[in-house]
């Protein structure tokens, strides 16, 4: 086995501390979602962050709007009708102090019109139906020695040119540039 250099080794330890910590700020996006937690999103975002949600829904610029879509109402009653935000694993190109992260992320909530069901072992349940699959782009910023989100940018899987061209440039930025 081949002998690793100090400095080879520090790197490489870096980078698989900044993709846990990546890691785990993309999988707490869903829990604070799905329980309001607005907090999170003041300090994950920074204070110029943008949050583009494509053509069809309204975005947001600076954490403090951003964390307001968690604080909706009308977010609070799909909380209360058992929404759940559900994620890929995502895709992390680490760019030294930069990176971009890929994503799937389905919205699912409580099918209450269904018709209830048993699973034998798990009970009754009138099931969840997906309410809409989209495709995520993180881009994050080491701000002091802390990930933060600069832009969040999210499309619906529709079939389209532009959500496919945003999946298809995760890879090609992480494996061909």
């Amino acid at each position: 086995m081949p002998r690793l250099e100090n400095n080879d080794f520090e790197e490489r330890l870096r980078t698989v501390e900044d993709k846990l910590a990546i890691y785990e700020l993309i999988a707490a996006h869903p829990l604070s979602a799905d329980t309001g937690h607005s907090r999170y999103t003041r300090n994950v975002y920074r204070d110029d962050g943008v949050f583009d949600r494509g053509p069809t829904l309204d975005g947001a610029k600076g954490a403090s709007e951003i964390a307001a879509f968690i604080e909706r109402p009308e977010h609070h009653e799909a909380i209360n009708r058992g929404l759940a935000h559900f994620v890929s694993l995502p895709l992390v190109d680490l760019r030294g102090d930069f990176a971009v992260v890929t994503s799937y992320l389905l919205i699912i909530h409580l099918d209450q019109d269904g018709d209830a069901r048993p699973l034998p072992n798990h009970g009754v349940s009138t099931g969840y139906r997906i309410h809409r699959t989209v495709v995520n782009r993180w881009e994050l910023g080491r701000i002091e020695n802390r990930w933060k989100v600069t832009k969040r940018t999210l499309l619906p899987v529709d079939g389209s040119q532009a959500h496919q061209d945003l999946l298809r440039r995760g890879l090609d930025d992480l494996y061909f540039t």
